[in-house]
């Protein structure tokens, strides 16, 4: 009988691949828990007391559980009505997003027309321009057409986004000519294979638009600080940015309702996410194949 062989040992990259691996997940997690922290500690903020708030050194787990801080912030602060005003404004420019990108990039995907290169061009050249450059021609437009202090005046500024356009019109260019050709061919009009055969083929990039558009809409700060004199017109962030700029406000507790505050902010975020991060990452997965 022969003397069994000894295993042949692992080739150099496979035991390199088996220490690296370990590494990249350790150095990951690091990332991860650095980028969390600042939420983790706004989240466990809005249930301390103001003894925990106040506490040196810091705590981080709250010695007591208290929803205090979201009941002295619905006191101080017409939370409902700041919070209808985000949903509305936020609602109304993601939906003319949708709308008005996912038509304009089919035309300019799909559709043959004089122009059609330039058009495209004003789109790329419209991504190079800082947003802040806008501020000021806007309001004197919003201004003129008098709609300052009003939703219309937060939402027509943002009704249609250059990123949106370039986003659909690069999703809208995978699907294939010959589908539109035939459906061309059996009768029917552009808005019928518009609406029944492109939007649902794009669904990852509707997705995608949906959750950049409503999350920029509604963490946008500086135009409904500019376009809104109003108190009853004022947006989340603006009305809790009010209220943490209030001299009358304490210190410990106060810090704990603007915690309070930033956590309600947050979640409608998240929810957005959750219902469509299925399609957010289908359009990830595929965009190397578009």
């Amino acid at each position: 009988m022969s003397a069994p062989t000894a295993p042949a040992p692992a080739p150099a990259h496979r035991r390199t691949s088996r220490v690296r691996t370990p590494v990249l997940y350790a150095v990951a997690s690091l990332g991860l828990l650095v980028m969390a922290a600042p939420f983790l500690w706004m989240a466990l903020s809005a249930f301390k007391t103001k003894k925990d708030l106040t506490a040196s050194p810091p705590v981080w787990i709250p010695g007591q559980w208290t929803l205090g801080n979201f009941r002295d912030l619905l006191d101080q602060l017409d939370m409902p009505r700041y919070f209808m005003n985000s949903l509305i404004v936020a609602v109304l420019v993601t939906v003319c997003n949708l709308l008005f990108c996912s038509m304009l990039g089919y035309a300019l995907a799909k559709l043959e027309f004089t122009g059609r290169s330039k058009v495209f061009g004003l789109v790329l050249a419209a991504l190079m321009v800082p947003g802040n450059l806008l501020i000021l021609p806007l309001y004197v437009l919003m201004n003129k057409l008098n709609l300052i202090d009003t939703y219309a005046g937060l939402v027509l500024p943002f009704a249609a986004g250059a990123f949106g356009v370039f986003l659909m019109r690069q999703f809208m260019q995978s699907i294939p000519d010959e589908l539109l050709e035939a459906a061309r061919i059996d009768g029917a009009g552009e808005w019928y294979i518009f609406w029944r055969i492109v939007l649902p083929l794009v669904k990852p990039a509707l997705a995608t638009l949906t959750i950049f558009t409503f999350l920029g809409s509604w963490n946008n700060f500086v135009w409904p600080l500019i376009a809104t004199n109003d108190p009853g017109k004022y947006t989340l962030p603006v009305a809790l940015a009010t209220f943490a700029n209030d001299p009358n406000r304490t210190v410990g507790g106060g810090n704990g309702m603007l915690m309070a505050g930033s956590l309600l902010i947050v979640l409608p975020v998240l929810a957005v996410f959750a219902v469509l991060q299925r399609h957010f990452t289908q359009g990830i997965a595929t965009a190397g194949l578009k």
